[in-house]
């Protein structure tokens, strides 16, 4: 596995034209935006009477998907909420190794770009670094997809949680600066990566034009805020 303790040069001066970029960065979201409709249509999809934002940057092994989980199936079972009252929302955004962005991309991606081995995420079926997304994998013992000593939360995958009404926001910008960011560590050109990636994202993952403008509409409108 690789080391999270120091980014590459290359990788830093990415990260950091694209954090200036991004006050201007133009909304490119063409494809994804095709498919859904507009970028901010997500909100009226959150029509339960128990709504939460669950603000997640880092992918912290999962935490973010199995707290989602816990809320839904809490709802549920301790208070007899029908989960068509229940609307939850995740995010992927942020930038370095350990942000949560490549939770939004499938398979071929993490593949194609080594996305485990970049940020030092293995698999154990292979035990090498993870040439799928392990935040979507049905394996029984997956390992990201643990909280402390407890789990593994096979229920917690991104596609199962879709399932049970989640939607998960990805941030046009942050995707930006990510795509930066592999190009910087010699996986391709930023523009062709961000191409790549948003072609490829997760069945039914939607596209917002930055994650800070989602936050503030969810509060808006009044959904509850989880930071996690």
């Amino acid at each position: 596995m690789i080391s999270n303790d120091k980014t590459p040069r290359r990788g830093f001066l990415g990260t950091m034209a694209a954090a200036a970029a991004a006050v201007t960065l133009p909304w490119t979201g063409k494809r994804v935006a095709a498919a859904q409709g507009g970028p901010d249509d997500w909100l009226a999809q959150q029509t339960g009477e128990h709504r939460c934002f669950f603000d997640f940057p880092a992918a912290k092994a999962g935490a973010g998907l199995v707290h989602i989980r816990n809320y839904i199936l809490t709802y549920g079972g301790a208070y007899g909420v029908d989960p068509s009252d229940i609307s939850t929302v995740g995010t992927f955004y942020s930038l370095g190794r350990e942000c949560s962005i490549p939770m939004a991309f499938n398979d071929a991606m993490w593949e194609k770009y080594a996305i485990g081995e970049y940020i030092g995420l293995g698999d154990p079926a292979t035990m090498a670094p993870a040439t799928r997304n392990m935040y979507n994998a049905d394996d029984t013992n997956n390992p990201v997809l643990y909280v402390g000593p407890i789990g593994p939360f096979p229920d917690a995958r991104i596609e199962s949680l879709q399932e049970m009404g989640t939607t998960f926001l990805l941030c046009n910008n942050a995707l930006v600066g990510w795509s930066m960011e592999l190009a910087g560590a010699g996986r391709g050109t930023a523009a062709e990566i961000e191409e790549d990636l948003k072609a490829n994202t997760l069945p039914g993952v939607v596209l917002v034009p930055a994650m800070v403008i989602a936050i503030e509409q969810a509060q808006v409108a009044g959904i509850s805020y989880n930071k996690q």
